[in-house]
């Protein structure tokens, strides 16, 4: 058994924080803590009850297996490890530092930072210059060694700079206070920290260990120039012996040379370049390599209505946000992630297709209950956080569609189906038959009645317009016959009944003369040509009735169409969408706009979240969004070929 946890409640301090004793006492889960002195300087950042950083402050690190978030000033604040639907052990980002986190910066709060990846790469380097010296911290998740680690190294490369350190888990989303003592470690080590809850163990190594003080690991030096400091963090199962230390600089040069190799198999030659080749490694970043699960982001609760209840768990594989990753990579050269991706989808499928989930764990799992976190007081005070989406039991009708235009993108750059992969689609579009005509709670997960939402009738039509291609152009069997009456009736479908003659445009769903941004997706899956004058009057309603400050709303909430109290932002997949449509329809002047104002809200290291708050300039939703990110990619392919300047990928030339 171990021993006493050296940061226990009655462990003497072995010398204070420094801007501690000046604050009321104020009570965080349980937990006595420093509330802020207004007037006084906190180098470990400032400790107030919930999370104000800003969205776009922060930086993602990730190993394709999970990600973390470190803020600007040095704060690693959150970490679901070793999956990307684990419990965070490090939830800062959803309150407190008391929920735990991992600061490393300067003392000095008046540091001057900028941020950057080496080169197309996920390693973080952030630069701060303070009034004495420059100091560059390195963060990164080493690539490719079936490990869960965090690299951190601090570099003085002028003067000399005062760091603090800080180093606070808590298991369990920020609840679980660990059993936390030092270690003689591996026969590697010299001595190392360990904290262990159940199952889970996190080894902290380092050229310097923090101290303990009151539930907190603590330490301050001055950095000379020339010097390095270390650290690192590993998961592992808690019944399993410590790993052992890693060759930083060799991981560190082995991440970068993989990202980069990777990054250097990309077609896309046009426009935005390395905006694209950014956004492509983000989505590579969702992408579990281990198990083929593609999350839609790894955070969950970050709110789409600062202070509101929009907030939802997006750590999850949905079917439809996964397939349009696809087809953002495969339209720029890559097809092992479709592969891999389609492996987990026969595995996650495999039964009655009746059994359908639109989302699942990234492992395939399909429990995913959601429940609310009452501890946690939420970012920027909103609430309620929750874990576990409880859209996993909704009908989605539109969700096969998507899927059925990946695989056949697939087909197109030369990925063959195996005879199980094709089992299972025919098997989909068979049962679609039965019920496509069924209403359904859309695309954006509504949570009010269900409806005949147009674009899941459209992605329909697409499902079974891809499933004739598949035997048409590719010699697969499939009940053919059937699967053309179906698409030439849904086709009929939509025209007559999700068409607003009177407006000229299509509408949200049947029963309403509303519109809705996911009908910019109609030229996109080509149901229509991009300049069919029903398409150009359906932009023309999105213009005037969804644009907020030359970005797009997902719908009117006013409507109260979704179920919901409260407002939300213009969601920035909805404008990259748009940038598509003027695209089609030779309107190449607007595109190229709008695109520049969209490409303008990346932060500096080129991450976009899914929303952007354009009142007070800032971003909202969880972040950073796989549906942002590849939207920017495919609006930049519409637009180089709308240009004249991108040739289309070759088929059976793509990156294995």
């Amino acid at each position: 058994m171990l021993g006493p946890p050296t940061d226990s409640p009655g462990h003497p301090t072995e010398r204070p924080l420094p801007g501690e004793g000046t604050g009321s006492v104020g009570e965080v889960t349980g937990r006595a803590c420093y509330a802020p002195d207004p007037h006084r300087a906190y180098p470990f950042g400032v400790i107030d009850q919930t999370n104000r950083t800003p969205i776009e402050d922060y930086a993602v690190i990730g190993d394709t297996e999970t990600a973390a978030l470190v803020s600007k000033s040095g704060s690693l604040d959150w970490l679901c490890i070793p999956r990307f639907d684990s419990p965070a052990c490090f939830s800062a980002l959803l309150g407190t530092p008391e929920n735990g986190r991992w600061f490393l910066g300067p003392c000095e709060p008046a540091a001057t930072t900028t941020r950057t990846y080496r080169g197309n790469s996920s390693v973080l380097e952030t630069t701060h210059t303070t009034d004495t010296g420059v100091v560059k911290v390195t963060d990164l998740m080493p690539l490719g060694d079936n490990r869960a680690d965090i690299v951190r190294v601090v570099e003085c490369l002028e003067g000399e700079v005062r760091m603090c350190h800080e180093w606070v888990v808590r298991f369990g989303y920020g609840k679980v206070r660990p059993w936390v003592q030092h270690h003689q470690g591996h026969e590697r080590d010299q001595e190392v920290i360990v904290a262990i809850a159940g199952p889970d163990m996190l080894l902290f190594r380092g050229t310097r260990l923090p101290h303990a003080e009151d539930g907190h690991h603590r330490d301050e030096w001055t950095i000379k120039a020339g010097e390095r400091e270390q650290f690192s963090l590993t998961w592992f199962a808690s019944w399993k012996p410590i790993p052992p230390p890693l060759n930083i600089p060799g991981r560190i040069e082995d991440t970068v040379s993989q990202s980069q190799e990777w990054a250097s198999h990309c077609h896309y030659r046009g426009p935005y370049e390395a905006q694209v080749v950014r956004s492509l490694l983000v989505l590579r970043l969702l992408t579990d390599t281990r198990r083929g699960g593609i999350v839609a982001a790894p955070t969950t609760s970050l709110p789409e209505d600062f202070g509101g209840e929009r907030n939802w768990d997006y750590r999850y594989c949905w079917l439809r946000d996964a397939s349009l990753t696809l087809e953002a990579l495969l339209s720029t050269g890559y097809t092992t992630e479709t592969k891999l991706w389609r492996d987990w989808l026969v595995r996650a499928l495999a039964g009655d297709p009746q059994d359908m989930q639109i989302m699942y764990a990234v492992d395939g799992g399909r429990e995913l209950p959601e429940r609310e976190l009452d501890h946690l007081p939420g970012y920027a005070d909103s609430r309620p956080v929750r874990v576990g989406n409880g859209a996993v039991n909704q009908k989605q009708t539109d969700v096969l569609g998507e899927v059925m235009i990946a695989l056949e993108m697939a087909r197109q750059r030369g990925l063959p189906e195996t005879e199980q992969s094709w089992a299972v689609q025919r098997a989909l579009v068979d049962s679609l038959v039965s019920h496509w005509d069924q209403p359904d709670n859309g695309l954006w997960e509504i949570r009010g009645p269900l409806r005949h939402f147009t674009h899941s009738r459209v992605m329909v039509w697409a499902a079974f317009d891809r499933a004739i291609k598949a035997v048409e152009d590719h010699g697969y069997e499939g009940d053919v016959d059937t699967w053309r009456d179906m698409r030439d009736t849904v086709h009929a479908e939509v025209l007559e009944r999700g068409f607003d003659p009177e407006r000229g445009s299509f509408r949200q769903h049947y029963g309403t003369s509303e519109v809705d941004a996911s009908l910019l997706t109609i030229p996109i899956v080509g149901f229509l040509p991009g300049d069919d004058p029903r398409v150009l009057g359906t932009i023309a309603a999105i213009e005037e009735d969804l644009m907020r400050d030359g970005l797009l709303l997902r719908y009117r909430t006013e409507t109260g169409v979704d179920g919901l109290s409260g407002e939300e932002h213009p969601f920035l997949a909805c404008s990259f969408w748009l940038v598509s449509a003027y695209a089609l329809a030779g309107r190449v002047d607007e595109a190229k706009a709008l695109m520049d104002r969209l490409i303008g809200l990346c932060n500096e290291v080129g991450l976009l979240s899914e929303e952007y708050d354009t009142h007070l300039d800032r971003m909202a939703g969880n972040y950073p969004q796989a549906f942002s990110h590849l939207t920017l990619v495919t609006a930049a392919v519409h637009l180089a070929e709308a240009e004249g300047i991108a040739a289309p990928v070759p088929l059976e030339g793509v990156h294995r």
